[in-house]
């Protein structure tokens, strides 16, 4: 179980917010976290705790006003440490390669796939002509709704009509280099992870067969919750924690955290 950072950017400002109180209209988000640093600097932090494989989010739609500054934060925070760090947010074949070209060791892809609430197959095959399996992440990320998981897209604020089983999982394995997965209900929360997500991912994992590469992230606020992970994932399902680490203002000591993982 690998600890991975994530720098989330939300109105031009590195920030941890409760993930479905996020909306478009407004740029509105509840708020448990706001830096005064900027993205390259928690880029440059996590490169010298030796961790890759984080995950940079930009929050805004294109179409917001904030966007750009959102943007540039982006930038910023791949150019100061090249290779290190994943995109996500808005990502498309038009802009998938200048994303990489600008440091990302990865793009991070839901809405353009998930599309209209289905499952676009042609456009899955447009990312992997642009930038490859090797170098494309899907985003997965869901809430509950009548018992079971369903994919969201746009900043988790719609449901697909896609589930998100064991199936689908494994499924869309053989397209991509890993998954990134945010329990969207309890993001931001600390008020315990979504543990039958986590053996949902564990099984599908061992239905494959696969060494195959899961992040999950949601509600981690103790390291109860972080033992609990890496018991109900087997050890093979690694963990992003933003508003309860105390690099965001949370009680969970960032060192102690990294010496709980394996890195």
């Amino acid at each position: 179980m690998r600890f991975r950072p994530c720098i989330d950017i939300h109105n031009g400002k590195v920030k941890q917010i409760v993930g479905a109180s996020l909306e478009d209209r407004d740029d509105r988000a509840s708020e448990n976290f706001v830096s005064e640093a900027d993205a390259s600097w928690f880029a440059r932090f996590y490169h010298r705790d030796g961790l890759r494989g984080g995950h940079v989010i930009l929050l805004n739609p294109p179409s917001s006003p904030w966007y750009e500054q959102t943007r540039a934060q982006a930038e910023g925070a791949l150019k100061a440490c090249p290779g290190d760090l994943m995109v996500g947010g808005g990502v498309n074949p038009g802009n998938a390669g200048a994303w990489l070209r600008a440091g990302a060791s990865h793009v991070i892809v839901t809405s353009y796939v998930f599309s209209g609430g289905e499952f676009n197959e042609g456009h899955l095959q447009e990312m992997i002509r642009e930038v490859g399996k090797e170098s494309l992440v899907l985003d997965l990320s869901c809430r509950k709704k009548d018992g079971a998981y369903y994919i969201v897209t746009d900043r988790w604020q719609n449901f697909t009509r896609i589930c998100l089983d064991s199936d689908t999982l494994t499924a869309l394995m053989g397209e991509c280099d890993e998954f990134l997965i945010h329990a969207a209900d309890v993001e931001g929360r600390r008020q315990g992870p979504e543990l039958d997500l986590v053996r949902l991912l564990r099984e599908a994992l061992e239905k494959s067969g696969r060494d195959f590469a899961v992040t999950y992230a949601g509600g981690i606020g103790t390291f109860d919750d972080l033992a609990a992970v890496r018991r109900e994932g087997a050890g093979r399902i690694d963990v992003t924690i933003g508003s309860a680490l105390d690099l965001f203002g949370g009680q969970m000591p960032y060192t102690e955290v990294l010496a709980a993982c394996d890195r």
